[in-house]
């Protein structure tokens, strides 16, 4: 049996949990087309007859302007120790930047695979410009995928099986994520908001799950101020009920979901309340 840990690292929006998805074969991660959707180490778990493989699914790196931003920082780089394989992920859809080769500079890249996703979105030739690019940064391996089709993701999970040592499994093999229900539940409910409202409010979101009686759960959502309070509750409460609707059609069938907006000031710029919120 082999088993050991892959992380995924890259800038904002490059699929990297849509990718973690794709090779557990369901969702594991939330997903969002608005960058730095993911704020917390998420670990998505593919266990076949021949290995176990452990997903560390990271935030987008960027340039922080807030707490929040240095926090998703910290965890990402903080991932890419004590892990088997280190996957630097880019998007064959934007060119080979400054912003990848800043996340480059802090990876061991000899011993790293670079990975192009979204290879679907583009031309062929796009692609090969984009392995070109790449190629100059000397990792291990490259592999051009299609989180969203699955092109290339058999090879490429084939692949990281056979960089596994050999060791336990380090999860039940029905594990397929080790984030606990609340937090699943509290995360499926930002992304609903992240696809219903407004593109200048996802940051100042924040999901936390304060009361669970199955089958009542209720959700609390924190914003940072009173004006970005109705912009998610709707006119006449519309937005709130159709995330509701739409987070309610993912969990099990009988759930009370309950949604209650909070204003916290400035919430994501208080390192207080980045940690309380639990980033």
């Amino acid at each position: 049996m082999r088993s050991g840990f892959v992380t995924l690292v890259g800038r904002p929006n490059v699929g990297k949990s849509t990718l973690v998805n794709a090779m557990c074969g369901r969702k594991v991660s939330i997903v969002s087309d608005k960058p730095q959707t993911t704020r917390t180490r998420v670990r998505g778990i593919l266990t076949t007859p021949e290995a176990q493989l452990v997903f560390v699914d990271t935030p987008g790196l960027h340039k922080p302007v807030t707490a929040l931003g240095e926090r998703v920082n910290a965890t990402a780089l903080d991932s890419v120790n004590d892990v088997d394989v280190v996957c630097l992920v880019i998007d064959a859809t934007k060119p080979f930047g400054s912003g990848d080769q800043w996340v480059a500079g802090h990876l061991d890249l000899p011993h790293a695979l670079v990975i192009v996703n979204k290879i679907d979105a583009v031309k062929p030739q796009a692609v090969m410009s984009q392995l070109v690019q790449a190629g100059k940064l000397g990792a291990a391996d490259y592999f051009p995928v299609s989180a969203k089709s699955g092109k290339g993701i058999p090879e490429l999970v084939a692949h990281l099986t056979s960089l596994m040592p050999e060791g336990p499994l380090y999860f039940p093999d029905d594990t397929v994520s080790d984030q606990p229900e609340e937090l699943w539940v509290a995360e499926l409910v930002r992304e609903q908001l992240l696809a219903v409202t407004h593109d200048e409010l996802p940051y100042s979101i924040a999901t936390r799950v304060t009361e669970w009686e199955w089958p009542r759960i209720r959700v609390e959502i924190i914003v940072e101020r009173d004006s970005q309070k109705g912009m998610v509750i709707g006119k006449g409460g519309a937005v709130l009920k159709e995330v509701g609707k739409l987070a309610r059609a993912q969990l099990p069938e009988g759930c009370f979901l309950e949604l209650f907006v909070k204003v916290d000031k400035d919430w994501q710029r208080r390192p207080d309340r980045v940690e309380r919120l639990g980033y």
